[in-house]
C-alpha cells in the first residue's frame, strides 16, 4: 500500500506535465530529483527543450498554496466517489480513477474554467464589468456570476483570503498585460463594494482567484480541472487510505424516500 501510493504521488505531476505538453507540442521533461515537488512540476510543465528552466519562487510560492488548499474539502463529489469505489476493497488506482472520472461533469471541479469562460465572454461583449455586476443582480437575468460565495463557506471563502494575495503577488511580478485579468480584477473590486453582494456574502471565492494564477501562470483553461486533480490527489488517497486502514464496511449511502405512501390500484385500460 505504502509503495503504491508513493509512486502515483510521483507520477501524477509527470501525467500533468505531460498532458501540457502534449497539448503544446512539446517532448516529455524527466523530473529532476534534486528538486522539490512544485520546483519538479513546473520544470516539467514549462522548461523548453533547448535550455534551461529557471525556477520563480513566487510561482513557487503560490502553486504550492493551491495545491495545499485543494488537497481535501469534506466529502465533496469525487472524495465520496473514491471511499464508495474503495469500499469495495477496489485498488488504489482504480478507486483515484473514479475520483477523476467524477470531475469529468461540470458541477465539480470544473468552477475555475467556469470562471475563466465567464471573463471571456465578458472581454467578447466590450468588457465592462458594472453592466455585467448589474445583470448578476437581475432575478429575471440568467447570468450567473461564477467564482463568488460558497455552498459551504456561508461568509468569507477562508481559502481565497490565502490564494488572493498569492494571486496579487504573481501578477504583480508577472506585470502581465490582460484584458482578462483585468476584467478579473474590475469584478473583485467591484464585488466587495457592492452593498447587494456584501450583504448576501457573496464574494470571490478560491476558484475565482485559482483561475487568476492558473492563466498567469500559462496554464490553458482546459487544463485547469487536470490541476484540480493534482492537488486533491493526497486527500483522495489519505481518505482511501483511512478506510481501508480501519477497514469499514462497504459504503452503502441511505436513502429517505419521500414519494407517495399510499396509492390505489387502477387497471391498465383506466390509466
Amino acid at each position: 500500500m505504502y509503495k503504491a501510493i508513493v509512486r502515483i504521488l510521483a507520477k501524477f505531476p509527470v501525467l500533468v506535465a505531460w498532458t501540457l505538453r502534449k497539448k503544446n507540442g512539446l517532448p516529455l521533461d524527466y523530473g529532476d530529483n534534486k528538486l522539490g515537488y512544485v520546483e519538479n512540476l513546473l520544470k516539467m510543465m514549462f522548461k523548453s527543450p533547448s535550455g534551461d528552466y529557471e525556477q520563480n519562487p513566487i510561482l513557487v510560492n503560490a502553486l504550492d498554496k493551491l495545491l495545499i488548499l485543494h488537497a481535501d474539502h469534506e466529502q465533496n463529489c469525487s472524495t465520496s466517489t473514491v471511499r464508495i469505489a474503495g469500499s469495495s476493497h477496489a485498488g488504489l488506482f482504480v478507486s483515484l480513477a473514479s475520483g477523476i472520472s467524477a470531475l469529468w461533469g461540470p458541477l465539480h471541479g470544473g468552477a475555475n474554467q467556469a470562471v475563466l469562460e465567464m471573463l471571456e465572454a465578458i472581454r467578447a461583449d466590450g468588457g465592462d464589468t458594472k453592466k455585467y455586476m448589474a445583470k448578476a443582480k437581475d432575478k429575471n437575468d440568467p447570468f450567473r456570476l461564477m467564482g463568488f460565495g460558497h455552498r459551504v463557506y456561508k461568509n468569507f471563502d477562508p481559502r481565497a483570503l490565502i490564494i488572493k494575495k498569492a494571486a496579487d503577488e504573481v501578477l504583480a511580478d508577472l506585470g502581465i498585460e490582460d484584458p482578462i485579468l483585468d476584467i478579473a480584477k474590475g469584478l473583485a473590486k467591484e464585488a466587495l463594494e457592492d452593498p447587494y453582494f456584501v450583504d448576501r456574502k457573496l464574494y470571490p471565492n478560491v476558484d475565482f482567484y485559482s483561475g487568476i494564477i492558473y492563466r498567469a501562470m500559462g496554464i490553458p483553461v482546459e487544463m485547469f480541472t487536470v490541476m484540480f486533480a493534482m492537488g486533491r490527489l493526497p486527500g483522495w488517497i489519505a481518505q482511501w487510505k483511512e478506510m481501508r486502514m480501519r477497514n469499514e464496511p462497504i459504503g452503502r449511502p441511505r436513502q429517505l424516500y419521500i414519494g407517495e405512501t399510499h396509492r390505489d390500484f387502477k387497471s391498465i385500460d383506466k390509466r
